[in-house]
């Protein structure tokens, strides 16, 4: 039951940054690899924060705003510098390693006896496991409901607009480099915020751990999808909420199967893998079908 609920939380929280990738990946239409570099990065300024001192709250705004500004960092390289967004992505992300070990002074360091916002009062007070569970609903809920709330409005179907058609947008008088700015820095500030987050739930920030999250966000966005087909925007934030718990749920399955976690992230790639395989497959089986029942191949 632990296991399961462990999940379940983990799964929510990682979540978070599901969603941030969501902006970029599905709406703005391009991958960002800056995630690799923005999760430790909000990790370690989250966990640099409490080791000085700060309180729980402060540690996690901070992260949030880490993400802000490596988004920028990416956005304007992209947009200004004209340099394409993958390797835009990878040359922050590459700088931002140095960073981070400047911030932290070493490889890993961890948060014991230090608060936390799952050491608080109200989260101590929970069953074992609940506390990242309770934390990754509020969040989550709060992450939903803004983003709804934004892409509901006009500079939300600007937003939009530009990853849908980015020379329609452009002729409607859409600032279309700004957008894809904005984007990337609510997307880096999601990415940072579930990357403080989970420093905070694990108890320490290793300027390692954003090695595959961009995998593990994807998996999520794949999963949610093939789940739930077609939904509405709003809908499809909560379908990659549940995707990202599915996955998790596919972790523990394989950790239960006798699996190390030296094998998650070979599992990780294998599982997105076949999720993107997926429709492939089932259109293939329909063309067996049809092809069995004497339909002529079109």
């Amino acid at each position: 039951m632990t296991l399961i609920v462990s999940a379940i939380g983990q799964g929510l929280i990682w979540g978070i940054l599901g969603l941030g990738l969501f902006l970029t990946f599905r709406i703005l239409n391009f991958p960002d690899m800056t995630v690799e570099g923005t999760f430790p990065f909000g990790a370690s300024v989250c966990v640099a924060a409490l080791v000085h001192g700060a309180s729980p709250l402060t540690a996690t705004l901070l992260s949030l705003c880490a993400g802000l500004l490596t988004g920028l960092v990416t956005g304007l390289l992209y947009t200004k510098g004209k340099i394409p967004i993958l390797l835009a992505g990878i040359l922050v992300m590459t700088g931002i390693y140095s960073i981070n070990l400047r911030i932290l002074g070493k490889a890993t360091v961890g948060l014991l006896n230090k608060p936390t916002i799952l050491t608080t009062s109200f989260f101590n007070s929970l069953p074992e496991g609940f506390n990242s569970v309770f934390l990754g609903i509020i969040v989550v809920l709060i992450v939903i409901s803004l983003l709804a709330l934004f892409l509901n409005t006009d500079l939300g179907q600007a937003f939009i607009a530009t990853g849908d058609n980015e020379k329609m947008a452009r002729s409607l008088g859409i600032s279309t480099d700004a957008m894809k700015i904005l984007g990337l820095m609510i997307s880096n500030a999601m990415i940072s915020l579930a990357g403080g987050l989970i420093a905070q739930n694990n108890g320490y920030a290793d300027v390692n751990m954003g090695i595959g999250t961009i995998v593990i966000g994807l998996a999520a966005i794949i999963i949610g999808e093939v789940a739930f087909g077609e939904l509405s925007l709003t809908a499809r934030l909560i379908a990659v909420v549940i995707g990202s718990i599915f996955y998790r749920f596919v972790l523990l399955i394989v950790l239960q199967l006798g699996f190390s976690t030296n094998d998650f992230k070979i599992l990780s790639a294998l599982v997105l893998a076949l999720c993107l395989m997926l429709p492939l497959i089932e259109r293939k089986l329909n063309l067996t079908g049809l092809i069995s029942k004497g339909v002529k191949k079109p």
